[in-house]
């Protein structure tokens, strides 16, 4: 399949290069799945007068030899930015887009969204990591079903570096990892970060076109931490309908639009938004009210990434360790919906 879309690609010519695609070096990335097709093209020339013309051309092409796939052809401008060089060695090098999984309180889900979120991505062709950042509620090990994993060291030019879970193709580090599911983290702030700062730095992460980091609830050191040690490029913000958890989520948008953290929020997501019973699938029973977070997000111009309601599989398939968008066609469609979102959201901001 790969071999086949980049032999398309480069039957496509810029016009002004003279050079297709492939050979002229504007292919920067290629996803490529049975129901889902990702293209980044990265033009040389700011606002390339081509870039729209061959974009469609790219989608079309692509659509024609491919209709059961969805196809996404992204496009980028100028030269490849460097992430700042960091003040120690990191892992982080070769890591495109590191996307904050956030949420005002406790309780709504963010977790599993942020679990479902990244087998999203993963099944639409990118290379996904998955770093738990909720210290003192670590959840990610059960909700992959790698809570017996026991992290090694291996040594990389004379740096040890702590080798990642595995698990439906994503990679995931977590403090659970180090501890036993029945210890409780008796840790001061301090401590905690340090823990974080090693997670983040000294992970074998590799190329990653996404790190998703699962933020613990409310703000404080942990969050700041994240943003001094990533170059967080997005945040997403998990809610429910409920009027106390809306009300949070107005304190996590300024807390990332503070002007010592400026991170764009690519979006609001409503978890919990309403119960549909198995035998009666047309009935929608809104138990915490309706469109709560959706009505805050466009009052605080933050885009809305979609709604995902209660089902029994979101439930069964985070115990079971196969998040739900893996195994639930249902719930992989809304997923995809809200990765696609994000997709376009963050890679149209560069």
């Amino acid at each position: 399949m790969q071999t086949t879309i980049e032999k398309l690609l480069g039957s496509i010519i810029h016009p002004e290069l003279e050079q297709d695609l492939v050979s002229g070096g504007l292919v920067e990335h290629i996803a490529a799945s049975e129901a889902a097709i990702t293209i980044t093209l990265r033009f040389p020339k700011t606002r390339d007068p081509f870039a729209v013309k061959i974009k469609n051309q790219a989608e079309q092409l692509l659509q024609e030899h491919f209709p059961a796939a969805k196809v996404l052809v992204m496009v980028k401008e100028g030269a490849a930015q460097k992430r700042p060089e960091p003040k120690q060695h990191t892992t982080t090098g070769d890591i495109t887009k590191v996307i904050a999984v956030a949420s005002g309180k406790g309780g709504v889900g963010k977790s599993t969204v942020a679990a479902n979120l990244a087998v999203a991505l993963s099944l639409l062709g990118f290379r996904v990591g998955l770093l738990d950042a909720d210290i003192y509620g670590p959840s990610q090990p059960k909700m992959f079903g790698v809570e017996g994993y026991l992290p090694d060291a291996e040594q990389v030019d004379g740096v040890d570096l702590i080798v990642p879970a595995e698990s439906m193709g994503i990679k995931i580090m977590s403090i659970g990892f180090f501890i036993r599911p029945t210890d409780a983290l008796l840790w001061r702030g301090a401590m905690a970060v340090n823990a974080m700062k090693q997670m983040i730095h000294q992970t074998k992460w590799g190329a990653l076109d996404f790190l998703i980091c699962d933020l613990p609830p409310g703000t404080g050191d942990i969050h700041l931490s994240i943003i001094g040690e990533l170059k967080v490029d997005a945040a997403v913000i998990v809610s429910t309908p409920q009027q106390v958890a809306v009300a949070d989520v107005v304190r996590g948008v300024e807390m990332f639009r503070n002007e010592k953290v400026m991170i764009p929020v690519a979006g609001v997501v409503e978890n919990m938004a309403w119960f549909t019973p198995e035998e009666l699938p047309e009935n929608r029973y809104y138990l915490f009210g309706k469109g709560g977070a959706r009505k805050v997000a466009e009052e605080y111009g933050v885009p809305f990434l979609g709604e995902i309601p209660i089902v029994q599989s979101i439930m069964e398939g985070g115990d079971a360790g196969q998040p739900a968008s893996a195994i639930d066609p249902r719930v992989e469609e809304w997923y995809r919906s809200i990765a696609d979102k994000l997709v376009g959201t963050v890679m149209k901001n560069g």
